[in-house]
């Protein structure tokens, strides 16, 4: 069976990935929106697919312009994203997972694909991450489509910290997956990266590093500790998370 994966670089898309791909023909597909991060997404996105053991088909990556939507100054936009104990509705991207999917379920019906899955986990609290919404788009995508699309969360009902066995019992590179807003690296921080500064060819390796800072750092490194096992992230300001 043929499944298309949402991978976004970040450590739940990953480890689903490479979930996916133990039992399934996968194809990852990125959607770029134009959002801070997505530079220094791209370049760890090619870093984890040269490292993940099993492999999957080569990266499709798509592009939905988000950024005549949402106004110049929004934290997304900028790379300014809201601190490290900012709640999770503090960071909702309105309409993100359904730009995300309606894109690529119109590549998976060009390209014959009758599954597509995400790794939204349990607990979050966005409108566009439920079953009923996932339910209602793959009706409504299948019929506009006239092509049969099932979309699917495998891990909607466990927490980040379940994700995180899993992805150590799979063998997924943790240090090659990225979960921040505002990773920096040695030549910049957010969007003020030059295209070249996260290079997308893993034998020049320039790693992004987590600002430690946003609440997605957060989130991962509370993953880490709740799972009991060693956060292996290099945070840039370690000074609130403690390490």
């Amino acid at each position: 069976m043929q499944v298309a994966v949402l991978l976004s670089g970040g450590l739940d898309s990953a480890v689903l990935l490479a979930d996916e791909a133990a039992h399934h023909d996968v194809l990852p597909i990125y959607v770029s929106a134009g959002l801070a991060w997505e530079t220094a997404e791209r370049g760890m996105i090619a870093r984890l697919l040269a490292g993940l053991a099993g492999g999957s088909r080569p990266l499709v990556t798509l592009a939905v312009e988000m950024r005549d939507v949402y106004a110049p100054t929004h934290w997304a936009i900028q790379g300014r994203p809201p601190g490290y104990h900012t709640p999770d509705e503090d960071v909702y991207l309105p309409g993100r997972n359904i730009v995300l999917i309606s894109k690529a379920a119109v590549y998976c019906a060009v390209a014959g694909i009758g599954h597509l899955v995400l790794g939204t986990l349990a607990g979050n609290p966005f409108p566009d991450a439920t079953p009923e919404f996932r339910a209602a788009m793959g009706r409504a995508l299948s019929i506009g489509l006239a092509h049969q699309l099932q979309i699917e969360a495998p891990y909607a009902e466990i927490s980040k910290a379940d994700v995180i066995r899993r992805g150590r019992a799979l063998g997924v590179p943790f240090e090659l997956t990225l979960s921040c807003m505002n990773p920096h690296t040695e030549q910049g921080v957010g969007r003020g990266f030059p295209q070249t500064a996260i290079s997308e060819n893993p034998s020049r390796p320039v790693v992004p590093q987590h600002c430690g800072a946003c609440s997605k750092c957060r989130e991962r490194h509370d993953g880490f500790v709740q799972a009991g096992l060693p956060d292996p992230t290099i945070y840039r300001d370690a000074s609130i998370i403690g390490v």
